[in-house]
């Protein structure tokens, strides 16, 4: 029965883990977009560059200082 015990520890830090990195993707995907909308449809280059470089910054810090 300790063997099944660890098993299942082991698979639901995998499985955390995965859930934090898709959360990550979707998040980034979502900041990719937007940026590229602000620059190339909304014509505010130089803002959806911060955007996009302070937005993939803020959420590498985020998800390495909450995990």
């Amino acid at each position: 029965m300790a063997d099944n015990s660890g098993e299942y520890r082991a698979h639901l830090a995998t499985y955390n883990s995965f859930n934090k990195l898709v959360l990550f993707m979707i998040l980034w995907i979502v900041l990719l977009l937007s940026s590229m909308a602000l620059g190339l449809i909304g014509g505010v280059h130089l803002l959806s560059l911060l955007l996009g470089i302070g937005g993939t910054v803020a959420l590498l810090i985020a998800f390495a200082v909450l995990s």
